[in-house]
């Protein structure tokens, strides 16, 4: 069947990725371990935490509801000591920075639709009926068979990239690498297929001194190792610190805020997004469960060969247990019909917030781990919405096959 994701027959698209040190990712992997506490002594807790962080200086603030007491500050400096900033002269270090902590509870307006949603307001018995939506809005799912973990190749590179040079650096490989990093890597495609790695680019953080030996050291250590040697050509371009210095990084040089990288947390920017992030989101947050399942189901569908490509879009109103709507998109890759589509999703998978987090199990600390390197594709974490569980019952029920 066409594929009709691009109607141009040769296309490029662009995907990025940054590491644990980038000062957006501190703040999502800080209101994470703090979620992940309380959910640890509190599986109902209600958290939604927001971290913003500079030069020399942590805010965590947001609405908590929760039984159990959490040290937020020494939560805080032991992620920043696990990411790297333990040495005075990057500018930033766990021990020095200011702490600014304002949490409060969570609005009771919120909780009285969470708690109880109006189908169980209106009668309803089903407990899977009690849990409302923590908010509106519209959450994504996709997936697509380019790699082994059915995502975009262009951000499963990315991904894979910026966790090489974490390792390197951690490892000390490479004993001059910073916490701070990037990556972005364009795939060229063909009729819908990638063809080739166009380039390839790396933002590495470093010592004063490194810059005449980083290029040589970046390609040798992190982007060789990572990329296919069959899609590089002639003609893919390698860039490590398009400005030949990158000393000064982190916190010191760019303000970080939680929920900032969420083309980087999901699909690279190949899939749409509702605008909604995840870190320091309890799952009765729709944002955060929803998306998750979203991912699941379309996992599930592309596995089971339903599609090559394909995205769901949930909708919900705060307070209220059902979707507002579900859609697919198949791009011109569906072996099916759409209202095929629509039917084995009603048919296998419960959309309803209490059955979303019963189904992937969501009331426990498993969050942290997510805050980096994407929440999705991780062949490297045991995360359930990864799971291809229900492929082979839906296939056979499409197509007969087992």
């Amino acid at each position: 069947m066409e594929n009709c994701f691009n109607e141009s027959p040769k296309y490029m698209f662009t995907s990025e990725s940054v590491t644990e040190g980038h000062p957006d990712k501190i703040c999502d992997q800080t209101a994470d371990a703090i979620l992940d506490v309380m959910l640890k002594d509190d599986p109902y807790s209600r958290v939604a935490c927001e971290i913003a962080v500079t030069n020399g200086l942590m805010i965590i603030l947001g609405e908590v509801t929760t039984t159990c007491y959490v040290e937020i500050p020494d939560i805080a400096r032991e992620v920043i000591k696990d990411i790297g900033y333990t040495h005075p002269e990057y500018g930033f270090d766990y021990r020095s920075c200011g702490m600014l902590v304002s949490l409060n509870r969570q609005s009771p307006d919120i909780d009285v639709g969470v708690s109880k949603s109006r189908e169980a307001k209106k009668g309803s018995k089903d407990e899977l009926d009690k849990v409302g939506a923590g908010d509106q809005g519209m959450m994504v799912g996709f997936a697509c068979n380019e790699t082994e973990e059915l995502m975009p190749l262009p951000v499963d590179l990315s991904h894979k990239l910026t966790r090489r040079l974490a390792y390197v650096r951690k490892n000390e490989i490479l004993k001059y690498l910073r916490p701070d990093g990037k990556s972005q890597v364009t795939v060229e495609y063909h009729n819908g297929v990638p063809a080739r790695i166009d380039s390839v680019v790396i933002g590495a953080q470093h010592d004063p001194g490194a810059e005449k030996t980083i290029e040589k050291d970046v390609i040798r250590e992190v982007i060789k190792p990572i990329v296919p040697d069959e899609l590089i050509d002639k003609n893919t371009r390698f860039i490590v610190n398009g400005t030949g210095k990158f000393v000064v990084g982190g916190p010191v040089s760019d303000t970080g805020c939680t929920g900032r990288k969420l083309l980087v947390d999901t699909y690279g920017g190949m899939a749409r997004h509702g605008g909604g992030s995840f870190s320091g989101k309890d799952p009765t947050k729709v944002d955060r469960s929803a998306a998750y399942m979203g991912r699941y189901v379309a996992k599930n569908l592309v596995a089971a060969g339903l599609a090559d490509r394909l995205e769901i879009q949930i909708a919900y109103v705060i307070g209220i247990a059902h979707p507002l709507s579900v859609s697919v998109e198949t791009f011109g890759t569906g072996r099916v019909s759409h209202e095929v589509i629509l039917d084995v999703i009603n048919k296998h998978f419960d959309l309803r917030p209490a059955a979303i987090i019963k189904t992937l199990d969501l009331r426990r600390p498993i969050y942290r781990q997510t805050a980096t390197y994407g929440h999705f594709g991780r062949h490297d974490l045991d995360l359930p919405w990864e799971k291809t569980d229900k492929a082979k019952i839906i296939r056979k029920e499409v197509f007969g096959k087992k």
